[in-house]
């Protein structure tokens, strides 16, 4: 029969399905290429519409050079050897001792360049992934800055632990696995092609001898390959331990980060003993590729492999228990000094200032808080973590709207006096909308003001003193661009813009003529076009979302936006940088801006103790905020200050720590990223602050390390702890407060950052430590503390606050609202402050007014504590007069309740019918939200006007009480 007709007809079956298979795997093969293309170009516009192409092509660059540099050399070692392994096979050689080897060797031998080329690339393919993923370990190397302090035990400088280290690690990792996956390639190929027998059984001569054991199990050509690779790995291995030696200065044995007494003294030594044995092994290896006598490198291991028992692991240990463990502390002294200095360098805590002995007086007399008398209207009583229910009811004004669970803390100049206010965005919340496509791309794109309210005062009626509020915003800060197309709650993109003349859809303002809602379209900078088709396919396939390319609400003038939260968007400009998790807004040169801190951090600064972010930074708040990753380090510092822009998504990165070297570093990575300090606006200044996780992260190092005596610290005979919150539940650490307090000695107050600490497993107050945190101030950063005297035990603040709640006059005061159900006592944060020559400890108490079914906080009582005297009174005046002698000498400036209408009255007949009254409006305006959603126009206007009656009728029974 000829060929032809053994040939299968072109329409068969099996070709027919041949065919289906190629053009689904080439489909498939496009649809993986496309999404990578959407992907990289997408994201090449964002970084574009940012001006911030250099950091996108710069990684890109590097992760795809890194790729293919460690993909192909592994590939290449990997391949490399099995084609030698195959090359080198025996010329004759017996039949395979198991079928199956037998089986695998012709089929290798049939498909030779498969048996090669696939293994390379699957090892090639994961090792170009590990290289490319080391693109920020890479770059920091190769751009490396000295840090001008050198390791006291092996005279490097910083950072070659903090950039070189981190790369060699890698490399010498990078080249084990390739030897060690060569090798055992290598081995299985000589075993499955014949080069390598197994011994099996014994066979004896005639005479007795085992004939099987006067043969090698390798062919000569086999023994040379495998020889060679065992004396490369041996090599590399030595350059591991000589990377090791010196990573004891930022490895953890023992009590501490860094070396101490035996690593200096025996695992140092038995290091470079290991690295002469290697090498000596790597020499027999060598020369067992000629001689091929297996007896001499395999005795060389064996010895190697004692040697490392004893010298490395015997020896230390011994030498540990037996001479460092009886005299530890005079031992490892000097070891403890160099980590004690290296932590509080890294941590920047070498300069902190201890006032040790602090007095703190205790007596409380008339006239005493006088000389204070500049820091008492500065006193926040409205707790950021506390009030967001009543922000959220009284300035929602929609239910779409929402607010932070935690507000901010910021300062500005109002009246003539720089006054610490409490603020927070008014934002979308995606969840309280209708989920159509329209609504949450189209129309719901943005949030609309900020509210803030004066920290130090609240109305009569317990209610905030609103500094900036409402539908349009009003009130006393600066006049902005009130729209915020990009904040915390922004998670979903959108779609904005059209050609001009074209009606809006955006959603601006939930009030306007005759009722309706007045609509907006976006005219900034901000967001990506997406007028050229391919753009809008590309976006369509990042997303999934059909309606892209579906909806005519996308036009050729339309923008997308996304990635709108700054925390996301600082961290894809600055991703060498770890942010802050607590981004704040504030009013710059009239634009609502999002400040967020960027910090230059390090696991291997050497010596340096290592902390986990995340632990550092929890807290009783930050726990019900985003929270740090885990994430170890031992250097920290704050070099960055990061702006976004609330209404165009600008990121505007300054350099704040400009000397630092590990900023040093990434600015020669990325020159046009940040601009210099100099350029931070004057507006701008004042309202930077300093950063909170850093904070946090010191205080809790401060812990043990505000000791510089090695004795004191090996003791532990002065530890110190952070309290547990007094007032929230759950064991959570007290946060830190940002204040405006008076040190003492200080001529006028400082906007800080404060916290407190206790001695470990007590109660009463160790030292209290505050940041001056006012960027603008000369002192900006300058850490004090006032340590307690010893001899006068000042109550710490579990015990104060405990000595509050139980205080009879106290509990009088706040029965009416604990026994009865219509308001809850809710306690503020309990902050402590230097005033009168003592400590004051200040609490607001909060009662939950009922309106309808939801409740909000409104400040009732402010108690406070000074040495053993407590007080309480409706106003913060009212309670330190009660504590100083019926006069505490100064004014806090608060606004006065009204005589006719005691706080401390529980609520009456008016009140419910108040309540009902208010709680009919929100119905209302719920109906009528619902009516707008749906379209109804004329439901929408009936509604509201029911509502704005109920709301006169409940303000007409709240004035004529």
């Amino acid at each position: 029969m000829s060929t032809s007709a053994r040939r299968a007809p072109a329409h068969s079956p099996g070709n027919r399905a041949r065919i289906g298979l190629w053009i689904v795997g080439g489909l498939l093969a496009l649809l993986i290429a496309f999404g990578l293309f959407s992907r990289v170009w997408t994201d090449w516009l964002w970084f574009r519409s940012l001006d911030m192409t250099s950091v996108y092509t710069t990684q890109l660059g590097t992760s795809i050079t890194l790729f293919l540099v460690f993909g192909l050399v592994m590939a290449a070692i990997v391949g490399g050897n099995a084609w030698l392994a195959l090359k080198l096979r025996p010329k004759t050689r017996g039949r395979a001792e198991s079928a199956m080897v037998e089986r695998s060797r012709e089929l290798i031998e049939k498909r030779t360049t498969s048996a090669v080329v696939i293994p390379a690339a699957v090892v090639g393919l994961f090792a170009g992934i590990a290289g490319g993923a080391q693109t920020m370990t890479y770059l920091a190397w190769r751009e490396k800055t000295p840090f001008g302090v050198e390791d006291p035990w092996t005279g490097l400088d910083a950072s070659f632990f903090v950039f070189d280290y981190p790369w060699w690690q890698f490399i010498i990792g990078f080249l084990l696995a390739a030897l060690v996956i060569s090798t055992m390639i290598a081995i299985s190929l000589h075993f499955i092609v014949g080069a390598l027998r197994s011994l099996g059984p014994r066979v004896l001569s005639s005479s007795g001898q085992n004939l099987r054991a006067l043969q090698s199990p390798f062919s000569p050509a086999a023994q040379t390959h495998l020889s060679i690779l065992f004396a490369l790995l041996l090599v590399v291995w030595a350059g591991q331990l000589l990377l090791d030696r010196v990573g004891y200065s930022i490895g953890t044995s023992g009590m501490f980060t860094g070396v101490g007494y035996t690593d200096d003294n025996a695992r140092s030594t038995a290091k470079l003993i290991m690295v002469v044995i290697a090498l000596l092994c790597a020499t027999l290896f060598a020369i067992n590729a000629r001689v091929r006598r297996w007896s001499l490198a395999g005795l060389s291991i064996v010895t190697m492999i004692i040697s490392s028992l004893v010298v490395s692991g015997i020896y230390p240990a011994l030498l540990q228990q037996i001479y460092v463990k009886p005299s530890e502390q005079d031992k490892e002294r000097p070891y403890i000094q160099a980590h004690l200095d290296a932590t509080r360098q890294a941590y920047g805590l070498n300069n902190v200032q201890i006032q040790e002995g602090y007095t703190a007086r205790t007596t409380a007399t008339a006239g005493q808080l006088k000389a204070d008398a500049e820091a008492l209207p500065a006193i926040r009583l409205m707790d950021p973590s506390l009030i967001s229910p009543a922000v959220e009811h009284l300035q929602q004004v929609r239910g779409y709207y929402s607010f932070q669970n935690v507000l901010d803390v910021d300062r500005y100049t109002i009246d003539g006096k720089a006054t610490d206010i409490v603020l927070a965005a008014r934002e979308v919340d995606v969840n309280n909308i209708d989920q159509s496509w329209n609504n949450l791309h189209t129309v719901y794109t943005h949030g609309y003001g900020l509210v803030a309210a004066m920290g130090n005062q609240s109305q009569s009626n317990g209610e905030p003193v609103w500094a900036a509020g409402g539908i349009p915003v009003t009130g006393t800060l600066p006049e902005h661009e009130p729209r915020i197309y990009f904040g915390e709650l922004a998670s979903q993109y959108v779609v904005v813009g059209a050609p001009q003349g074209t009606a809006p859809v955006e959603f601006d303002q939930p009030t306007g003529n005759q009722g309706d809602a007045t609509k907006n379209t976006y005219s900034g900078k901000g967001g990506v076009p997406i007028g050229n088709p391919i753009t809008r396919l590309s976006y369509a396939a990042r997303f999934a979302d059909a309606n892209l390319l579906l909806s005519n609400r996308v036009n050729a003038d339309s923008k997308i936006m996304y990635d709108r939260q700054p925390l996301q968007r600082v961290q894809q400009v600055a991703p060498w940088l770890t942010w802050d998790k607590d981004t704040y807004p504030a009013v710059v040169n009239g634009r609502v801006v999002w400040i967020v801190d960027g910090y230059t951090t390090s696991a291997n600064y050497p010596n340096s103790q290592r902390t986990d972010l995340r632990t550092a930074t929890s807290d009783a708040v930050s726990d019900t905020m985003r929270m740090q990753q885990d994430k170890p380090v031992n250097y920290m510092r704050n070099s960055v200050k990061g702006i976004v822009d609330a209404y165009d998504g600008t990121v505007t990165l300054y350099a704040w720590d400009e000397a630092e070297p590990v900023l040093q570093t990434w600015l020669k990575v990325f020159p046009d990223v940040l601009q210099p300090k100099s350029a931070i606006p004057a507006e701008l200044l004042s309202h930077l602050r300093y950063p909170q996780d850093l904070f946090k992260v010191q205080r809790q190092m401060m812990t043990r390390y505000h000791t510089t005596n090695a004795l004191t610290w090996v003791q532990g005979s002065d530890v110190w702890q952070v309290p547990d919150d007094p007032v929230k539940a759950g064991g959570k650490k007290e946060p830190p407060y940002y204040l405006s307090i008076k040190w003492p000695g200080d001529p006028q107050p400082v906007y800080s950052q404060t916290a407190t600490f206790v001695p470990s497993g007590r109660e009463n107050l160790r030292s209290y430590m505050a940041v001056n945190a006012d960027a603008s101030s000369p002192d900006y950063g300058k850490i004090r503390v006032l340590q307690m005297d010893d001899a006068n035990q000042i109550a710490g603040p579990g015990q104060t606050m405990n000595a509050i709640t139980t205080d009879p006059v106290v509990a009088e005061k706040l029965r009416p609202f604990l026994n009865q159900g219509s308001a809850t006592a809710m306690y503020g944060n309990l902050m402590t402050l230097p005033l009168g020559g003592g400590l004051l400890y200040v609490l607001p108490i909060y009662t939950e007014r009922q309106v309808g079914s939801a409740g909000y906080p409104a400040l009732q009582f402010v108690a406070v504590r000074f040495g053993e005297h407590v007080g309480i009174g409706e106003t913060l005046q009212q309670a330190l007069d009660s504590v100083f002698g019926g006069d505490s000498g100064a004014s806090t400036d608060e606004n006065e309740p009204d005589d006719q209408t005691p706080n401390n009255t529980p609520p009456t007949e008016v009140d419910a019918q108040i309540t009902k009254l208010l709680g009919e409006a929100d119905a209302s305006f719920a109906a009528a939200d619902a009516a707008l959603k749906a379209g109804d126009l004329a439901a929408y206007q009936k509604h509201i006007a029911d509502a704005r009656t109920k709301v006169a009728q409940a303000l007409a029974l709240q004035k004529n009480r």
